[in-house]
């Protein structure tokens, strides 16, 4: 009996740490072309999503070199000097970041930094 109660103690303990193992890489950004052209540029649409059960806040992207002649909300996405803030540096938790830009060619919007908080 107490053999059983140890190993059920421990399968938990060992289950709550892996919900607590969250990575950059569980910060997911995909992009679709809308099909729309804006001033004769491409739509893309942007979805970032938190696949982890943790809150990711600060969330920076590596954005060298984009740009877009549709306006982004800058609550959305921040650009400055090749980086870009999400969500203004909120959490981003259930609920995906999206957004629309118009240029040439999809830019390939890389996580590259996050804060990451488990309670």
């Amino acid at each position: 009996m107490t053999h059983n109660i140890f190993s059920i103690i421990l399968f938990l303990v060992l289950i709550s740490q892996g919900y607590s193992q969250c990575l950059l890489s569980d910060i997911s950004v995909s992009q679709i072309q809308t099909g729309i052209k804006v001033q004769g540029k491409l739509e893309w649409s942007v979805t970032i999503t938190n696949k982890c059960p943790c809150v990711q806040k600060n969330v920076i992207l590596n954005c060298t070199g984009f740009q877009s002649i549709e306006r982004i909300n800058p609550s959305l996405l921040r650009v400055s000097h090749g980086h870009c803030l999400v969500n203004a540096g909120q959490s981003i938790y259930g609920d995906a970041i999206k957004f629309k830009y118009a240029w040439n060619k999809q830019f390939p919007l890389k996580p590259i930094s996050s804060d990451i908080s488990c309670s």
